[in-house]
C-alpha cells in the first residue's frame, strides 16, 4: 500500500516545529500541498515549507485571536483555491496552580481553551461548510493522553481542552459524514518536542520512560505517519474513532 496525497491541499497548524512540523513534512512526503501555520517563528516555518517543497506556504495566526482564525481559514483558501484537509495540530500547554490567585487561574485557563478548543472548532466550522461545497474533506485533530486519562493538577485546564477535541471530533463524524465529511483523532503520549524537554530536564529521562511500555519516547516522527495514513482516505470508514500514540502508557 502507497501513501499518495499527490493534489490533496491540507491546512497543519502549529506546523513550525515539533509534531506540526513533521506532520508537515510527512504530508508533503506523500504528495500534498502544505499551508504551514505558525504563530511567531516565521525563519523556522518558512525554513519548513523550503525544504518540504510541493508548493508549500507558510501562514502566520494568532490563534488565541478569533479574527485571525477566520483570516487564517480564508487567506489559505484564497492562496490554495480549495483544501482537502485540515490537520488541527496548534496547543498550548499554560500551568496553573489550584491553590493560587483566581484571576491567573481563569487567565491561564481561558488562554488555553482560546488556542486549544475554541480556534480549533472554529476551524472545524469553516473547514465542514468548505468540504460540503467542495465534495467532502478530511478533519484530523490532535488531541492527547491526557483527555482520556487526564493531566496533573497544574494542567487542568489543558486536559479538559483535549477532552473537548475529543467530543468535537465525534460530533463532526456524526453528523457530516453523509456530506462527505470524515473526521479523526489522533491522541498522543508524552512526545519528545522542544515543549517537552523543559519537564526531561526537570524530572530526568529515566522518570519519563518509566511511565511507558517501550524502551524509547515517542518523537514527532512516530505520530506523522498516521496522519497520512488518515488524510489517504484508507481510514475513511473509521471516522469518528481515536488513535492513541502513546508508547503504551495509557489503553483504553
Amino acid at each position: 500500500m502507497r501513501i499518495d496525497l499527490t493534489n490533496q491541499k491540507i491546512l497543519v497548524t502549529g506546523a513550525s516545529r515539533g509534531i506540526g512540523r513533521a506532520i508537515a513534512e510527512q504530508l508533503a512526503a506523500a504528495g500534498a500541498q502544505v499551508g504551514v501555520h505558525y504563530f511567531r517563528n516565521a525563519d523556522t516555518a518558512q525554513h519548513v515549507a523550503e525544504n518540504i517543497r510541493r508548493g508549500a506556504i507558510t501562514f502566520q495566526a494568532d490563534l488565541s485571536k478569533p479574527v485571525e482564525v477566520i483570516q487564517l481559514f480564508e487567506n489559505v483558501v484564497a492562496k490554495f483555491g480549495r483544501l482537502d484537509g485540515i490537520v488541527n495540530n496548534a496547543g498550548i500547554a499554560v500551568s496553573a496552580d489550584v491553590e493560587g490567585d483566581d484571576i491567573a487561574f481563569t487567565d491561564s485557563w481561558s488562554k488555553t481553551m482560546l488556542v486549544n478548543l475554541h480556534a480549533t472548532g472554529l476551524l472545524c466550522k469553516k473547514a465542514i461548510t468548505h468540504f460540503i461545497e467542495h465534495g467532502g474533506g478530511r478533519v484530523i485533530n490532535i488531541a492527547s493522553r491526557a483527555a482520556f486519562r487526564g493531566d496533573t493538577g497544574e494542567y487542568l485546564a489543558y486536559a479538559a481542552s483535549k477532552g473537548g477535541i475529543v467530543a468535537l471530533t465525534r460530533s463532526i463524524a456524526r453528523s457530516f459524514g453523509k456530506q462527505g465529511v470524515k473526521a479523526f483523532t489522533v491522541a498522543p503520549g508524552f512526545t519528545r518536542t522542544d515543549m517537552a524537554e523543559d519537564f526531561i530536564k526537570k524530572y530526568g529521562e529515566d522518570y519519563v520512560k518509566s511511565d511507558i511500555a517501550l524502551t524509547s519516547l515517542t518523537k514527532p516522527e512516530d505520530i506523522a505517519p498516521t496522519v497520512a495514513f488518515l488524510a489517504s482516505g484508507y481510514a475513511d470508514h473509521a471516522t469518528g474513532s481515536t488513535i492513541s500514540i502513546n508508547a503504551g502508557s495509557y489503553m483504553y
